[in-house]
């Protein structure tokens, strides 16, 4: 469709991606209308901040709310559709309306992947998951008399869950078939973390088979009969993308829904953000980020304004995670395989600068408890 066709947005997903996307329209000179759909009750709020700050009592709600979209843009909070028509243009929402639309994006994320859903936990079994801010709350208050909570997932969630716990006073269990953050972080900064979780009474445990298994009591079984009981088990073992609404669509939405290299899912439909799989080198795929949700969602913007025109999405290849007493943020390639260089401390230290290369190209900087801009970190993880 023309952009000057173009008189009617819907964006359906209200959080981080449908936010920025529908600034993004206004700021690349949209002047139609565009109404923005989401099904939590609350306005757009800091993910990434549930886990580092909403969980420890350091921050709420108010505290991690987005910047506010303007009054030209429509907002159906509390809101779900449950249908869409694409040859029609028009949209089913959960309370009966029907909302007819000239573009659609799509940013409904995604939903804590549950180990129910995997078939390892028994009907009934109390399993505890972390996606929202409804979420933060349940567990911040089941923290408070919680005294030993066993999680099932050791990647960045996972630990960044358990150091919120034992900030809190638990006893932390991590469970995971891998060791901990090696596929997210390599080797190296993996091995810095779990340091630091030892250090804080965190005890791991690795098994390729785990099952849930209790009603008041949750209790995880692994494969060699070790049985670990908690106060709270949560599970964070992923995310599933929130694609059913558009069964019945053309829409390829197996592992998320597909999009070329500017977000476009086919005609006047975009996609950004934990629901949308980009293509990468190794075929479609999410990158559930949130600096990757903010690109994502400018590139979608303009590609259903400018079409081929608009620009094709540059990674931003840009990660950070709080954990135990370690700020590390990271630019490049993630993993990085093999040691770093020092750029600054050195082995022991609490404060580095480390940069990996591939023979003399440099591939990845980290940061690790020290402050450095994000564009001379980006600067140093590329070749000059």
């Amino acid at each position: 469709m023309p952009a000057d066709a173009l008189r009617h947005v819907a964006v359906v997903g209200a959080s981080l991606a449908g936010t920025v996307l529908a600034d993004a329209l206004r700021r690349n000179g949209f002047d139609g209308r565009i109404t923005l759909i989401g099904g939590e009750a609350s306005p757009a709020y800091s993910r990434p901040a549930l886990s580092k700050g909403v969980l420890t009592g350091k921050e709420q709600l108010d505290d991690i709310l987005l910047h506010p979209l303007g009054s030209d843009v429509e907002q159906r909070l509390g809101t779900h559709v449950v249908s869409v028509d694409l040859d029609a243009r028009r949209l089913v929402l959960d309370d009966g309306d029907e909302i007819a639309f000239d573009g659609l994006a799509i940013t409904t994320g995604a939903r804590a992947r549950r180990l129910a859903d995997l078939g390892a936990a028994e009907p009934g079994a109390r399993e505890t998951t972390f996606r929202d801010i409804l979420d933060a709350r349940r567990l911040s208050g089941e923290l408070d008399r919680a005294r030993r909570v066993v999680i099932v997932g050791a990647g960045i969630l996972g630990m960044e869950l358990a150091s919120a716990c034992v900030d809190r006073g638990a006893e932390v269990i991590l469970i995971d078939q891998q060791p901990p953050l090696r596929a997210q972080l390599g080797e190296f900064l993996a091995d810095l973390a779990v340091a630091a979780a030892l250090e804080r009474g965190v005890r791991f445990v690795q098994d390729a088979s785990v099952r849930i298994r209790g009603r008041e009591t949750p209790v995880v079984e692994l494969g060699d009969g070790r049985r670990f009981e908690g106060d709270v088990v949560i599970s964070a073992v992923g995310c599933l993308p929130n694609v059913e609404w558009l069964a019945g669509t053309h829409l390829d939405t197996a592992g998320g829904v597909r999009v070329d290299s500017r977000g476009r899912a086919g005609g006047n439909v975009v996609a950004a953000g934990d629901v949308a799989a980009y293509p990468s080198g190794s075929g479609h795929r999410r990158t559930p980020l949130w600096n990757s949700a903010m690109e994502q969602a400018r590139t979608a913007a303009a590609a259903l304004l400018r079409g081929d025109e608009a620009p094709p999405l540059i990674p931003p290849e840009y990660f950070w995670t709080e954990q135990f007493g370690l700020a590390i943020k990271a630019c490049g390639t993630l993993p990085p395989a093999g040691q770093p260089i020092y750029l600054e401390g050195g082995p022991g230290a609490s404060e580095l600068l480390l940069q990996w290369r591939s023979g003399d190209v440099p591939t990845t900087a980290v940061a690790v408890n020290t402050r450095v801009p994000v564009k001379k970190l980006r600067a140093l993880s590329r070749r000059a």
